[in-house]
């Protein structure tokens, strides 16, 4: 979530699964490069779910069964895996989904979302939180965010879209050195191919996202779900009808907001004013 919401839950049922995995993968004679494309994944993804730092996607699940000829313990195994450190129960639906989207789209009018964030930002949050986190519960937090993170350079074939409000940036949230930074990582990541970065400016005579920010996504069948998010929880949305109509405001946002150029100078321009 973009702020980290809710009380990271750790346990070691990931763990568990990981070690199940690699244990029939061993047994099937494979290492993890030979295994990964029989299932469809990257070698560095099949790493992180072994290790217990990666929620296992459903597809990953049911594909590995059947390579392993696992006796139906992966499935098992994976139906027990229920929690992940440092995200809130309520956002972990949707991290499942955001790891294997093909099409991910994020308004943002409160901060800035959670895959652009850099460490010092990101630690600002956590360290403002009410109630107050613990040091365990913070770094938790970084490692599920870093970990978000790393979708945007190792899913080249998502295509990701920001649209992120001015005034983000003119809060200044962590100091003046923090903003510096985040600006600079924004700019940066604005420049892989995959990426798009709107701006919002904060005089504009109409604006289709008042009702708060949002975020949807495809999956790899097509489908679309959205998510929005609110003080003490989020909403998870699959009706066509409401994912409609939230398609309807951020195709409107986008013609609202800068092009992705002007948005680029902007950001070019108040990195300057810091």
């Amino acid at each position: 979530p973009g702020c980290g919401g809710g009380e990271p839950e750790v346990s070691d049922s990931l763990k568990t699964f990981g070690e199940v995995v690699k244990a029939f993968r061993k047994r099937a004679g494979l290492t993890q490069e030979e295994f990964a494309p029989k299932v469809r994944y990257s070698a560095p993804t099949v790493a992180s779910i072994e290790q217990g730092r990666r929620f296992p996607p459903p597809e990953f699940v049911e594909r590995a069964e059947e390579v392993l000829d696992a006796f139906g313990a992966l499935r098992g195994a994976a139906r027990h895996v229920s929690r992940r450190p440092g995200l809130a129960s309520w956002f972990r639906q949707w991290a499942r989904l955001e790891a294997e989207a093909v099409s991910l789209y994020t308004y943002e009018c409160r901060l800035v979302p959670g895959l652009l964030q850099t460490e010092a930002y990101a630690r600002t949050l956590f360290v403002n939180q009410l109630p107050p986190l613990g040091d365990d519960q913070i770094e938790a937090q970084w490692a599920a965010r870093a970990e978000r993170q790393r979708l945007l350079r190792e899913r080249p074939n998502t295509a990701f879209s920001f649209i992120l409000e001015e005034h983000l940036f003119l809060r200044r949230m962590g100091g003046t050195e923090v903003t510096r930074e985040l600006v600079d990582h924004v700019m940066e990541l604005a420049e892989l191919r995959n990426v798009e970065i709107q701006v919002m400016p904060v005089v504009r005579r109409a604006h289709a996202g008042l009702d708060g920010s949002m975020q949807l996504l495809e999956t790899p069948e097509n489908r679309w779900f959205a998510y929005n998010e609110g003080q003490r929880g989020g909403l998870f949305v699959s009706e066509a009808k409401e994912i409609s109509v939230l398609h309807m405001r951020y195709a409107r946002m986008r013609s609202q907001a800068l092009t992705l150029e002007d948005s680029l100078s902007l950001l070019q321009r108040m990195r300057g004013e810091l």
